[in-house]
């Protein structure tokens, strides 16, 4: 008895009617639009910062290392770097991998210069 009542009123409540629908959805898109302004946006913005820093490196920097490893960078290639973690100890480390860029230094003399 107490269901019969209810089906009623939703069948007869509009149906087919596209702006009842767009009401219905406009919740929806609302908050796809507030997710793309909140979440997606700021972390595109991040991206392209941190792909100009890698973009902008050369020697004689002082960088970061996601680790938290701190050195210097003595070599730049396409996809890596040589960095000086202590006085005549040179790893090579993904560029990726810096996280930031502490100093910028002057940089270092060619190779070609020792003679």
């Amino acid at each position: 008895m107490f269901a019969t009542p209810a089906y009623a009123q939703t069948a007869a409540g509009g149906a087919g009617d596209p702006s009842a629908m767009l009401v219905q959805f406009l919740p929806l898109i609302a908050l796809v639009v507030l997710f793309y302004f909140l979440m997606i946006r700021p972390q595109q913005k991040r991206m392209k910062q941190h792909q100009a820093m890698l973009g902008a490196l050369k020697r004689g920097d002082n960088v970061v290392l996601s680790s938290g490893m701190k050195g210097k960078i003595v070599r730049v290639e396409d996809k890596e770097v040589g960095l000086e973690i202590a006085p005549g100890v040179t790893v090579k480390v993904v560029k990726a991998m810096i996280a930031d860029v502490s100093s910028r230094g002057e940089p270092a003399a060619a190779n070609d210069a020792k003679a």
